[in-house]
């Protein structure tokens, strides 16, 4: 290998790397498939992956030359932003990569493809986001039981929020703050909302429209990746879900106190719940919200939106039986081999689907409603020993995706 093809295949590989980070994939999978890849194209590489930082070091032997062999080196360390979940991308760059090794394309066009893939527009417009976020906010209502009242209110938060976000794409400064600006806000107009509308439960409410800020997912890959003995990454992604919780819950806190210093205590008079059939209709709703929130490609969409109904079917079923952290088990299993039978089936990244499964199940809101506990001494859902659910169910799932891996070998890469 001469100078020139090693540089290729470097720059490549760093290219490659940063795209799948930009794509939200796990440390531990993102190693090990750079790694994979290194080796399908003669070069030998060790890569260091955390939520901020990627370092590469690779190197390959020049065997074109009547010279004793020296190896060819390189290190790159790029400082880095955590990476937003973006199914559509990650679903390209896997495709690009089996092209590659199978040389169905040559590495140069590999790499200008490769950049066609990171400068591409969002795969949905403002107008489809923004409905995805309304539904998803009256979904996750309709999950927590409340009534039809406080679902409709949800989703006007959650298009609120999403002005929020589009904003923040356009100003820096907007984007610094969007996570508690968006929960004071929401507890804002709750409060003033409530004035009119006593039957308005604001706390849910409120969790409803800040729901897509929630970092249940976040923290279930975080100690997916201490389980794999990713150490660094996992700490610094739980830390960094931690710290946007307590920035999400200043925020509703600071909402609540200007609303009711504006707008004064207002009396709740609870209203009729949904009815049971609505949580059966609310969970393939936030499943064809998270395709659009997630940019999941069209194709794929079916996929992920049967995931999300596995996940929480299989769950529901076992809770009959068991806990409810025993449920979670089971419906992780049960997400995680269906996503590792895809993988294999459809010779794609087991991520697509997955993920759009798990983050049915994974107890974000319990993790803020167990902060709010934990800070103010009040309970918002009526929810005991909170603490110890929280922990439960996260283990649970990190169980389940262990037993699904065992049962149903993943395969390699992403």
């Amino acid at each position: 290998m001469n100078e020139q093809e090693f540089s290729k295949k470097r720059a490549f590989i760093i290219r490659l790397g940063k795209a799948l980070h930009r794509c939200g994939t796990p440390a531990y999978r993102l190693e090990g498939h750079l790694t994979n890849v290194a080796e399908h194209l003669g070069v030998r590489g060790n890569f260091l992956v955390s939520p901020t930082t990627l370092t590469f070091v690779m190197s390959a032997f020049g065997s074109d030359t009547s010279h004793s062999e020296e190896p060819l080196e390189h290190n790159h360390i790029a400082r880095v932003k955590p990476g937003d979940i973006d199914l559509g991308a990650l679903a390209q760059c896997d495709e690009l990569v089996n092209q590659l090794i199978s040389g169905q394309i040559a590495l140069q066009e590999a790499i200008v493809r490769l950049a066609e893939i990171q400068s591409q527009p969002p795969a949905y417009g403002p107008i489809l986001t923004g409905i995805a976020f309304c539904a998803s906010a009256g979904a996750f209502a309709m999950l927590m039981e409340a009534s039809w009242l406080d679902v409709m209110w949800s989703c006007a938060l959650g298009a609120v929020v999403y002005l929020l976000v589009f904003w923040s794409e356009r100003s820096v400064r907007v984007g610094e703050m969007l996570e508690p600006l968006a929960a004071m806000v929401c507890a804002f107009l709750g409060c003033a909302a409530a004035v009119f509308l006593p039957a308005i439960n604001i706390p849910v409410t409120v969790l409803s429209g800040i729901i897509i800020f929630i970092p249940g997912l976040a923290l279930t890959i975080g100690l997916a990746e201490l389980a794999a003995r990713d150490l660094i990454s996992g700490t610094a992604r739980i830390m960094d879900a931690t710290m946007l919780l307590f920035k999400l819950y200043f925020g509703a806190i600071l909402g609540f106190t200007l609303g009711r210093a504006m707008f004064g205590e207002s009396s709740y008079l609870p209203a009729e719940p949904v009815n049971q059939w609505a949580h059966f209709a609310a969970v393939p709703i936030l499943s064809m919200c998270l395709v659009i929130v997630f940019r999941a490609r069209l194709k794929d969409a079916p996929w992920g939106l049967l995931a999300g109904i596995i996940a929480y079917a299989v769950a529901e079923v076992a809770m009959i039986y068991f806990s409810r952290d025993v449920g979670m088990f089971f419906g992780a299993l049960a997400v995680g081999i269906y996503a590792n039978i895809y993988a294999r089936w459809m010779n794609a990244p087991a991520s697509i689907v997955m993920l759009q499964g798990i983050v049915i199940l994974v107890p974000g809101s319990k993790a803020y409603i167990g902060l709010n506990a934990a800070v103010s001494g009040e309970v918002l859902l009526n929810q005991q020993s909170l603490g110890s659910q929280i922990f439960l169910i996260f283990m649970s799932l990190i169980a389940g995706l262990i037993f699904a891996n065992v049962i149903v070998p993943r395969r390699r890469g992403i």
